[in-house]
């Protein structure tokens, strides 16, 4: 009986071994290219998104980048009560494109999707796809100005009209690097394809 124990333990051992923890964020993400590599799961979703919607690969995964670093099942911080009594969480934000529960539930609504979970890639690709559609349908934001669509990403649509960003420095500031990295994605998706074709 021993025997047969420490024969399935090896197994499973090195099983795990194999395995890759699609929740741990990829390696090298200052490289469009090594991310899409290492996931080509990634790509196939980026790629579905950009037909689907219009959204350039370069600004979805700039977006995803600086929402949850490519980390499937991110959630918020948690808040706490003189700095020692857990009070939950920030916002009900979660996956890959920190969708808040309620724009989650009005985007499968919207698309016939219910089964969608935000810790699946092709999922987070197609609402983001989805949501940047409906910014660039109601306040015209192109699809191509990864800035302004985070702005509206991240403030919704009604905050962005009002302009509550301009009296957040810190958002103005990373919304600037959202625009950064995706030039750098874009640039290096350029360079990778030509390598593969």
């Amino acid at each position: 009986m021993s025997r047969l124990l420490c024969t399935l333990g090896l197994v499973l051992l090195l099983a795990s071994c194999g395995s890759r923890d699609h929740n741990a964020a990829p390696r090298n993400m200052d490289n469009a290219c090594s991310i899409v590599s290492q996931r080509p799961e990634y790509l196939q979703a980026f790629r579905a998104t950009e037909r689907r919607w219009g959204v350039p690969m370069h600004v979805q995964m700039a977006t995803i980048y600086h929402e949850s670093r490519f980390v499937s099942q991110a959630r918020p911080p948690h808040r706490f009560a003189l700095g020692i009594i857990p009070m939950g969480r920030m916002s009900s934000a979660f996956g890959y494109s920190q969708a808040l529960d309620a724009t989650w539930d009005e985007y499968r609504r919207d698309t016939g999707r219910a089964g969608a979970r935000r810790e699946r890639i092709r999922d987070a690709a197609d609402f983001m796809g989805w949501y940047m559609a409906g910014s660039r349908d109601r306040l015209g934001i192109p699809l191509s100005d990864a800035r302004n669509q985070y702005l509206a990403y991240h403030e919704g649509r009604t905050g962005y009209s009002r302009g509550t960003h301009n009296q957040k420095s810190w958002l103005l500031r990373v919304a600037a690097q959202v625009q950064s990295r995706a030039d750098m994605y874009e640039s290096q998706l350029a360079g990778c394809r030509r390598a593969r074709g």
